[in-house]
């Protein structure tokens, strides 16, 4: 054991430099694949589909609550910017926990984000399946379950570039409808669309926050999962031809992501419908391009919401896949993951995040209220749980960059310290928040029991690999 400058004392093999990627690690990811899975990590399925029921229930303040739960993302963002920067590496924020909070840090924000991202596979493919069904009923839902994480899979297993390309044209089609959306909703809301009048004030028809302050808290708890998977491009950067370039770029434009994609078009929303009329089981956008006279608006949202899940299941296979293989980079996960195709691609780590995501799905058709409830809603609050091991990273690796190297330090966290401590203090006032929201109260404590799982695991790891060495 050793200790540094009188701070807690720190698992052996851990407080090291984070690891660089091997050499045989593949750069094939261009800037433009990583600027569109930046720009597509933060536009998924929930916002053109679960905004309805935050605008229901929270009213047009639930502009805050994207804002609130945006910041709050952004400045997660900016702290993991700052590391992965001074540190491109394979497994981007495990590896920073694990060297700057000890190995219990890495070993759980690694399992935890693997855990979560292949929940989110096979829900998502769960998803996929019953749009695709609106279209050709007669084909059971698992079938269509299959085929489509069969066809991600492919795309993963060919090599990281085909991954890369697959997300550019995916995360495309849905940026390109969210800047479509923006021009035309600004128009229609401003009067300028035909035969439209000024909208704006729809924003406080009946006050701006009809069900209460408190109501905005309660809608940050509910939003702030739509933002999770904006991180996954500092995983992606290690496989980039410029790894530092491309983390620089894709943190330094989360800011305006997340205030033009969420806030803004949101905010259209509310606009351009009063927020008690907006949908909340279909698409709140598929009804405003209604209400514009686009032809066929239902299909095409429909269109788009698939594409944005078939772009979530290739960025979590991507995702699950790597934290596996960097995982096992420090014996925390089986050494046979390590194998790599002859184009780079961890074809065995893919694989093994894909069966995981065949048995979910399959207790989908199953067990729906049971096991495949179980571990969606067991995941729910990882995401938050990972924020907060980032923030606690970024506090001790600042500190210990300062004192060692301060010249790595490229791109720096605003108001260091406090506002470091004000968003881990923040993520923890969400996630006491949850106790107070019914539906996502079993998500926290589930989610708490899949944290002490995963801890009571590596408190079992060590012991081997203790008993092993001596």
């Amino acid at each position: 054991m050793r200790t540094t400058h009188g701070h807690d004392r720190i698992d052996p093999g851990d407080g090291a430099a984070p690891e660089q990627p091997p050499s045989d690690t593949p750069r094939t990811l261009r800037q433009r694949h990583v600027r569109m899975i930046a720009l597509g990590g933060i536009v998924g399925a929930s916002l053109f589909v679960g905004s309805g029921a935050v605008i229901h229930t929270v009213g047009p303040a639930s502009i805050l609550s994207y804002a609130l739960g945006g910041l709050l993302v952004i400045l997660v963002m900016r702290m993991l910017g700052e590391m992965a920067t001074a540190s491109p590496t394979l497994g981007s924020f495990m590896e920073y926990a694990r060297t700057s909070l000890g190995g219990w840090a890495g070993y759980t924000i690694g399992w935890l984000y693997w855990y979560f991202w292949v929940g989110v596979v096979a829900f998502e493919a769960v998803a996929g399946a019953k749009l695709l069904m609106l279209w050709i009923p007669g084909v059971p839902q698992w079938l269509f379950s299959l085929i489509l994480m069969t066809l991600l899979t492919a795309t993963n297993l060919v090599s990281t570039r085909s991954f890369g390309e697959t997300e550019f044209w995916l995360a495309s089609i849905k940026v390109v409808t969210i800047v479509v959306f923006l021009v035309a909703g600004t128009l229609f809301a401003l009067g300028l669309w035909p035969d439209t009048k000024l909208s704006v004030g729809n924003v406080a028809l009946d006050g701006f926050a009809p069900n209460g302050l408190s109501a905005i808290l309660h809608g940050v708890v509910l939003v702030i999962f739509s933002y999770v998977g904006t991180e996954i491009v500092t995983i992606a950067a290690a496989e980039s031809d410029n790894p530092v370039k491309s983390v620089v770029k894709a943190t330094s434009s989360t800011v305006w992501r997340v205030i033009i994609f969420y806030v803004g078009s949101v905010t259209l929303l509310v606009m351009m419908t009063p927020w008690d009329r907006i949908p909340t089981e279909t698409s709140p956008y598929a009804a405003a391009f209604g209400k514009m006279g686009v032809p066929a608006a239902t299909t095409i949202i429909n269109v788009v919401v698939l594409t944005s899940v078939l772009s979530v299941l290739n960025s979590g296979l991507y995702t699950a896949s790597r934290m596996l293989f960097a995982l096992q980079r420090h014996q925390w996960a089986p050494r046979w993951v390590a194998h790599r195709s002859r184009k780079g691609a961890p074809w065995k780590a893919i694989l093994a995040c894909t069966v995981v995501g065949y048995v979910a799905v399959a207790m989908s058709y199953v067990a729906p209220d049971t096991i495949f409830s179980f571990i969606i809603n067991s995941a729910g609050a990882v995401g938050l749980f990972v924020y907060a091991i980032i923030a606690g990273s970024q506090l001790r690796m600042r500190r210990q960059l300062e004192r060692e190297a301060p010249e790595r330090i490229k791109l720096r966290m605003w108001g260091y310290p406090y506002l470091s401590w004000a968003t881990l203090a923040a993520i923890l006032v969400v996630l006491s928040s949850m106790l107070l929201v019914p539906d996502a109260r079993s998500q926290l404590y589930l989610s708490v029991l899949s944290l002490a799982a995963i801890l009571a695991t590596y408190a079992l790891v060590r012991t081997r690999r203790r008993d092993t060495t001596h």
